[in-house]
């Protein structure tokens, strides 16, 4: 019976011990830059596309992404910090991407708290979270992230998330207006909702977006992504060329893609992308992104191709250079990127 009790005693002892040597605490990060040159204008007058990040000329940077997490199992925070100019037009403030602590209250609910990055779209601010390097329009006119409290539900296949934020990519809520999120989703397959009220001192998101994201398999080597959207009640652009309330945004996605190897994999993005209101005929754009992903080690380099036109863009002052300087509805580029995770 004793030599029992010690044999117990000593099982309880190592136990204890080994989840007390449990690692908690976890580093993570990327750190991104890039070469891109205009083909089809000047770099000289080479402005970017109308979406966001990778709209430098020449060698740029792109951001340093430092995570740090610290889990205790039921609960735990999450400290993301970004520095750089994707980081930079990303954020709205303080270096900080993310930052969030979490309750895991039972094993299919989790309660975060603080500032996450959206559940929108199909694509993310952290370059290795897409497989294109330059990113969507519909990402580009999406809200980035949300300081607030969401609630996170596993019901097997189906998902559940429900959501109070402030207005979208605000750390600090002065005006007393919050904004409401949910996303549904199956077996990969989401539909996400966001709903913030108008408010035209600071000309930021408004009205009711409706987002669906997903992808299916075909094979064992090619995989395609869907992302559709469509926005009501008006956005910064609407608003600041006089569209109305009614007005807003719209766009589908296609993202095949084909893995060739353990190392490179092939990409292509191919997007349509415009405004709705009055008057009817609002500018609309058709991108078409081809990306090569290798990755060595740690280490993933992407060269891009990407071009874009423009629909009725010239009577809404969208317009690029051409090889003379002259205004046109197309641009080219090639962009090859670098980008280290650890």
């Amino acid at each position: 019976m004793k030599k029992t009790l010690i044999l117990l005693f000593a099982s309880f002892a190592l136990a204890t011990f080994a989840q007390e040597e449990e690692p908690a605490l976890s580093i993570s990060g990327t750190v991104d830059a890039y070469f891109q040159t205009a083909l089809t204008a000047p770099d000289t007058d080479f402005a970017g596309f109308g979406s966001s990040f990778a709209d430098g000329s020449g060698f740029a940077l792109g951001m340093a992404n430092l995570i740090a997490s610290y889990d205790m199992g039921s609960t735990g925070v999450v400290a993301d910090l970004v520095f750089g100019p994707r980081g930079e037009a990303a954020i709205g403030g303080y270096n900080i991407n993310q930052l969030y602590a979490y309750w895991n209250v039972s094993e299919g609910t989790t309660l975060t708290m603080g500032r996450f990055n959206t559940y929108f779209g199909y694509e993310v601010i952290s370059p290795t979270g897409n497989f294109n390097y330059s990113t969507s329009y519909m990402f580009s006119n999406g809200p980035f992230s949300m300081v607030g409290l969401k609630a996170d539900f596993s019901l097997g296949d189906f998902s559940l998330m429900l959501a109070l934020m402030n207005d979208t990519d605000i750390n600090e809520n002065t005006k007393g207006s919050y904004s409401v999120g949910a996303q549904v989703g199956y077996s990969g397959q989401y539909l996400n909702f966001y709903y913030q009220d108008y408010d035209d001192s600071d000309l930021s998101f408004l009205g009711l977006a409706i987002d669906y994201t997903g992808g299916f398999d075909l094979s064992d080597s090619f995989f395609l992504g869907i992302n559709a959207a469509y926005n009501i009640g008006g956005y910064s652009y609407e608003v600041e060329n006089g569209l109305g309330e009614d007005s807003g945004y719209y766009g589908v996605a296609l993202y095949p893609q084909y893995t060739v190897s353990e190392s490179f994999a092939l990409g292509l993005r191919g997007e349509l992308f415009g405004w709705h209101g009055d008057p009817e005929d609002l500018p609309s754009v058709f991108s078409t992104t081809l990306t090569g992903s290798y990755t060595f080690e740690n280490l993933t380099i992407k060269p891009e191709l990407r071009m874009d036109t423009w629909s009725n863009g010239d009577a809404y002052g969208i317009t690029y250079p051409d090889a003379d300087g002259l205004p046109t509805d197309s641009l080219a580029t090639f962009t090859l990127a670098a980008i280290y995770s650890f």
